[in-house]
């Protein structure tokens, strides 16, 4: 089983994908960490990504998602997938991959954002992240609230997964 922490900036996906882990007793591997210098540069510079930008960084998700799949290990991974597009190259086709939709208003995600402290992420990306987010439906994944607290969201996404 593969779980994704997906939305924009600010959700919450590092802290639930590592609290999901935490829970299933699996790695977790943010998303991040598969960007190209450049990618985290532009984006620190408050410039956002384009398409050819994300296609070597999805790619390089989804072969880790094959190898993890591969070794017959569960694994937690956190990664915006603002697009359905993103989201289909991510789980080419395999029913073994969860998306969990981090859902939150604008108002909260900048509180959020404001707070931050020592992450790469330029704040004044956040709306060109929300308007290109295609929300994804309950055919694609977990819906969750962000408002609730991260344990009520674990609890909530680890019910969902079981009754699947």
């Amino acid at each position: 089983m593969i779980l994704i922490a997906m939305g924009v900036s600010g959700c919450g996906k590092t802290t639930i994908g590592e609290m999901l882990a935490e829970r299933l007793h699996c790695d977790f591997a943010d998303a991040d960490s598969f960007h190209s210098q450049a990618n985290k540069e532009k984006m620190h510079n408050g410039i956002p990504l384009t398409d050819e930008d994300r296609w070597p960084w999805l790619n390089a998700i989804r072969a880790s998602i094959v190898e993890k799949q591969a070794s017959g290990t569960v694994h937690v991974y956190a990664c915006s997938a603002l697009k359905r597009v993103y989201r289909d190259i991510l789980r080419d086709g395999d029913k073994d991959v969860t998306f969990v939709y981090l859902k939150g208003t604008p108002e909260l995600l900048r509180e959020r954002i404001k707070t931050r402290k020592g992450h790469f992420f330029d704040p004044a990306l956040l709306q060109s992240q929300l308007d290109t987010l295609e929300p994804p439906g309950p055919d694609e994944a977990i819906e969750v609230d962000i408002a609730l607290s991260p344990e009520e969201i674990v609890d909530k996404v680890l019910q969902e997964v079981k009754a699947r």
